[in-house]
């Protein structure tokens, strides 16, 4: 059993009467790409900001390292580093200058401090871009000089929220690359959350958070292979209808979600062909594929992934803005 770098044990979290996080417990081995996924309102940000120390625990533990955040905070900043989704890059200073002044903060100077500078910007594509303002380069490259920054220091576990915010698919695709580069020479422990379904394929493990609630987690391929079969997807006007007539007539156990009837079969492509008939002129359209991880959201939660979003994410910004110590 690999080393566990991070070790959350029944954290729960309130803002006001808003429960962000509900009795999360879960243990990240070092070396591991994981990934938190969720829609807005899910709680990656609040789980984001204790495992940062940015934030107090009000209630549960974690430990990164084998330190505990509450009392051994100091121990833990020095040994993480952070990614924000909020840029943290100063614009009108050049990517090497931001690069030395973040160094400076961990007490890095001289030859060594230089070295790491080249190393990340060698690695990530910035030689040639060392001497320019970030203010004048592009979203992609802003969040290559945050990542440079991060990781001046070697931090053992990288904790990023949300880094592909503003990138194009082929700079999210040279992140990906680098981090799993990282990972696999210096055992660094990647720990990241997004809201992106596609971004969540590529982490070795992932915990998929609904309001607040631990709701899967194991990787992505045996989340998928825990539904099975095929996933079946009927647009029509009358969804109980017919979801009534699926199980009176086939024995099937559909669902109705957000007025389409889904549902699970072995044998997804020959079971439409008996569908089309008995089904009627109601039907707008019926729709056959493998299942995804939004597939697996919904039979967890009953809902699709971006449900409520709007009524999830203006409760969001209102608890943080009037509840937040």
């Amino acid at each position: 059993m690999s080393e566990t770098a991070v070790q959350i044990d029944q954290v729960s979290f309130r803002y006001g009467k808003r429960l962000a996080l509900d009795g999360i417990s879960l243990s990240i081995a070092r070396g591991e790409v994981f990934l938190f996924l969720g829609p807005n309102g899910g709680g990656k940000t609040t789980l984001f900001r204790l495992l940062c120390t940015l934030i107090p625990l009000q209630q549960g533990s974690i430990s990164i390292l084998g330190h505990d955040v509450s009392t051994q905070g100091d121990w833990v900043r020095r040994h993480i580093g952070v990614v924000f989704q909020a840029p943290s890059v100063d614009g009108k200073l050049t990517v090497w200058e931001n690069l030395r002044h973040q160094g400076y903060l961990y007490g890095l100077a001289g030859r060594e401090l230089r070295l790491r500078a080249e190393e990340a910007l060698e690695h990530l594509g910035l030689q040639d871009r060392r001497n320019d303002p970030v203010e004048t380069l592009s979203g992609g490259l802003r969040r290559r000089v945050e990542l440079a920054k991060s990781l001046l220091h070697h931090p053992q576990v990288l904790l990023m929220d949300e880094p592909s915010t503003g990138l194009d698919p082929a700079a999210r695709s040279d992140l990906w690359n680098y981090l799993n580069l990282l990972r696999d020479q210096q055992q660094l422990t990647v720990v990241m959350t997004t809201h992106l379904l596609e971004e969540a394929e590529k982490a070795d493990r992932l915990a998929i958070l609904d309001r607040g609630r631990l709701v899967a987690l194991d990787s992505p391929g045996s989340l998928r292979s825990q539904i099975g079969g095929d996933i079946i997807t009927i647009e029509c006007e009358q969804p109980e209808q017919v979801a009534l007539l699926l199980q009176e007539k086939f024995q099937l156990s559909p669902t109705v979600v957000d007025h389409t009837v889904r549902l699970e079969h072995a044998q997804g492509h020959q079971l439409v062909a008996q569908l089309v008939p008995a089904l009627g002129p109601g039907v707008r359209s019926i729709t056959v594929g493998k299942p995804t991880l939004e597939d697996v959201f919904i039979q967890r939660t009953g809902h699709r992934f971006w449900a409520n979003q709007e009524e999830t994410t203006s409760a969001s910004h209102l608890s943080r803005e009037t509840d937040l110590p």
